[in-house]
Parts: C-alpha cells; structure tokens; sequence
C-alpha cells in the first residue's frame, strides 16, 4: 500500500514563494512513490484571529502523514500524530517584544515540538540553532537539504571580463545589499537585483553610479533567466537557514562569492569564494579576483557543480521517504 502524505502550505503571497517552490519540485518526485494531497491554508499573516481560522479550518484523514512545509508550525496543534514539521530558520522568526517572542515560541516551536513525530531542518547549522529552543525534541531534528530545482540546468557562458553582469539575490536586511553595492561602487559592472529595493536602496545605487536592473514578484522562470544571464552570484549575507540561491548558481555554471558564516559555509563547499559579510574590502577584493582570473573561475564553477550533487533532487526526496516511513513505522 503507498503512502498517503497531506502537505501543508501557508496561503500563497506573490511576495514569499521560496517554500511553495521548493516543495513543489518534491511533491513531483514524491508523487511517483505516494498518494499526494496539498493543502494550502486559506488565512495568510500571524495574527491569532488567522491562526484560529486555520486551525478550525483543517481536516485531515486520519490514516495520512501530514508534512507542514514550514512557516505555519502552529498547525502541528491539529494535524494528528503522524506529523513531520520542517523548520526552515529560527532567527527571522523569533522576533519582537519579549512577550511577543515567548508567544512565538509557545505557538512555533514548543507546542509543535511536543506534537510531532519529526522535525526536519534544512542545514546543520539550523540544527544547532533550533536545539537550544526545543531541547526537549532533540531526538526528533533530522537534517534534509533542500533540493535543487530541476529547472535548473548547466548553461555555460563566456564570461564578460570587460563588464561582468553582478546578480544579487534579495533585499532584506540579512541580504546585506548595502554594504554589498558599497563594495561594488567603482568596479566595471552592470548589477542585476532580484527583490523589491526600498527608496534608500535605490538612493543609494544612484548615488554610487551602479548600473543596475530590478527584478521583483517575477515568476521562478524569469529567476532562472537571471541566473543564466550572470556572470558572478554575490551573496554576501548576514544570516541564511540555508541559502538556495548558492546551489541554484552552482547548477547553472556561475562563480560565486558568499558568506563565510553560517549555512553558506556549509551548504557552498569548495565552490565558491567565502568572506566576511561584514568587510566590504574582503567582497571587492573577491569579486575583482573572479573578473581577473580566468583559471579561478573555472575552478569555482567545476567544484560548484561538483558541489551541488548532494543537493540532487532523487536523494533529497529518499531522505524525505526514509522519514515518512519511520513515521509511520514508530
């Protein structure tokens, strides 16, 4: 008998689709193997009237797993036993006034913990970052990347040493962009953004004479375009759970240039140029490097790819498979 899996996903906003992606390139997979049910809540936002209407909201069969794709944890309350959660990050989530953030850890971390069967969390450094929260389900925490996205393939490029294309990759705080154009002012390049740029990220990019483009709220395919029309991915972050668009970049071909901390460490390899977010000298010293170097590039674009075989879409869902079945199997 196949299994039965009821996947849950917070409502869609055009703004946040990174968790509807991701889980839609395995539910593709996974559809081979199991019977596949989605279910995508009708109430978007954290406000405890939407959290109410969500749960009142939720029927499940009883026989089936439930995964909660992430985001929406609180719906572990009453989704039954054979529950897996997968927590994406703790940082972005735990914020706030002090009464708020114990509220969130109540609804988001503890109360789900004690009802699920497993967790999974998407890097080791997300690991040890959620243990000192719910140290009690320690037990429960299993390590899945994320998938690639077999929309992605290889697309070689002749590099464009005399005016390379810069693609950065977001626009939030943790994505560091500021000091990050401040790194790029004065060097021969035109700058592609993905993400919507407040009015001082935009002041600032007139300021410094970037040629630039912007790119936001853009279905995955023009995502893809982007990475194809690069020549270098910056991804200088301050914080990442994980950090797709490292190995998103790594299967299309591109050098990069990223974070030395956290799960870019990790989830990077040897393919790519690590430094300290935190040193502009050290991200235009690196991106230099990869316009003037012909040999260096190559090189990152060799171990990327070899990089992003542990991130293969048919191990990541086995790893998945290997959980539902010990769910159901305790």
């Amino acid at each position: 008998m196949s299994l039965e899996i009821n996947y849950i996903f917070r409502k869609r906003l055009p703004q946040y689709n990174s968790i509807e992606e991701l889980f839609g390139t395995l539910i593709t997979y996974i559809k081979k193997e199991c019977n596949v049910e989605v279910t995508e809540l009708s109430s978007g936002g954290a406000s405890l009237k939407n959290i109410l209407i969500n749960l009142r909201g939720f029927k499940n069969k009883s026989k089936s797993i439930v995964h909660i794709t992430g985001d929406v944890h609180y719906m572990a309350l009453v989704t039954g036993r054979y529950t897996v959660l997968t927590i994406h990050d703790v940082k972005s989530i735990i914020k706030g006034s002090i009464l708020k953030q114990q509220l969130i850890k109540l609804l988001w971390f503890w109360l789900p913990a004690l009802f699920v069967k497993k967790i999974t969390v998407i890097s080791e450094f997300s690991r040890h970052e959620l243990i000192p929260v719910i140290p009690f389900a320690k037990h429960k925490i299993h390590v899945v990347y994320n998938p690639v996205n077999v929309n992605l393939q290889y697309t070689p490029k002749d590099f464009n040493s005399n005016k390379p294309n810069v693609l950065l990759v977001g626009t939030k705080p943790n994505k560091n962009l500021e000091l990050t154009l401040e790194a790029i002012e004065g060097v021969n390049c035109t700058v592609t953004i993905i993400g919507k740029l407040s009015e001082e990220q935009l002041a600032l990019l007139r300021a410094f004479n970037i040629d630039f483009t912007n790119k936001f709220n853009i279905p995955y395919a023009e995502i893809v375009q982007a990475y194809s029309d690069c020549d270098v991915l910056v991804f200088a972050s301050t914080y990442e759970g994980f950090g797709m668009p490292i190995i998103e970049a790594q299967t299309i071909g591109r050098p990069i240039i990223t974070s030395n901390i956290g799960a870019m460490k990790e989830v990077a390899g040897n393919g790519a140029i690590l430094i300290n977010p935190r040193l502009k000298q050290e991200i235009t010293k690196a991106l230099k490097d990869v316009i003037e170097d012909d040999n260096l590039r190559e090189k990152l674009i060799n171990q990327g790819l070899e990089n992003v075989k542990r991130f293969q879409l048919d191990k990541i869902a086995n790893d998945y498979m290997s959980i539902y079945k010990t769910v159901l199997n305790e």
